[in-house]
């Protein structure tokens, strides 16, 4: 039975057996602690705005996106104007799209039932991890289905914490919590490949983020940082040995 610290012909890369799942699953679970507390977050401050218990457990269940379920929030009342939510909801959302393309080589050779099963749980995290995965030549989607399913079932856990127990922790980021995520994908760039076409990758994906952080709407700088690394990456190929 293969590991995750395996390398396995390319040609089977895109196959992940359970033993890939449970190995993605306790991976993540470290890094699924500091969801709880987001998902405390969440619940206490959905109960705020007046929603009921099992709609708060339905948004994050199906949602299952902690930025954009704050914004939802924000954006709730008597009357809620369903346009503009669903504009925010897929302006922060939307680097999605760019995770399902950069995975897409691999997902592809699964049939459309698994393919979008495995997608229903991909995040940040775990799609990180399974990109590095897929980098040293090792599977990636056992890693993504199991982290995600990690990382779903934290969040969950949280959210009825939250409005269950009332404020428990009602301000992660003056605990400096809200770095959590940020630094572990920082991580997951210094483990990564290293190169000069990766650090240039980098950089300009950063310094285009930063740019429409100060002179774009809301959210729109994760999109933009993203599709600035990316096309430079799809243009800048790698050379194969």
């Amino acid at each position: 039975m293969l590991t995750q610290t395996q390398q396995v012909d390319s040609t089977e890369l895109h196959h992940f057996t359970r033993y890939d799942v449970w190995n993605g699953f306790r991976e993540l679970v470290p890094l699924s602690f500091f969801v709880i507390i987001f998902g405390i977050a969440f619940g206490v401050a959905a109960v705020q705005v007046g929603l009921e218990p099992l709609s708060i457990m339905l948004m994050s269940g199906l949602v299952f996106a902690g930025a954009s379920q704050f914004a939802t929030l924000e954006m709730w009342g008597q009357e809620v104007a369903l346009i503009p939510v669903l504009v925010t909801v897929f302006a922060i959302n939307a680097r999605h799209l760019l995770m399902g393309a950069t995975l897409y080589p691999w997902l592809r050779h699964l049939p459309a039932s698994k393919r979008y099963g495995v997608m229903l749980f991909a995040s940040d995290a775990n799609w990180a991890m399974s990109m590095n995965a897929f980098g040293r030549h090792q599977r990636g989607l056992g890693l993504l289905l199991g982290g995600g399913v990690a990382l779903w079932s934290f969040w969950m856990l949280g959210t009825w914490l939250g409005y269950a127990f009332g404020n428990l922790i009602s301000d992660p980021i003056s605990l400096g919590l809200d770095m959590v995520m940020g630094c572990f994908l920082l991580s997951m760039v210094a483990i990564g490949p290293k190169s000069l076409r990766m650090f240039v990758i980098w950089g300009v994906a950063a310094c285009a983020s930063l740019l429409a952080y100060y002179y774009l709407p809301d959210n729109s700088h994760v999109v933009v940082g993203a599709l600035a690394g990316g096309l430079l990456g799809a243009f800048w190929t790698e050379k194969q040995a």
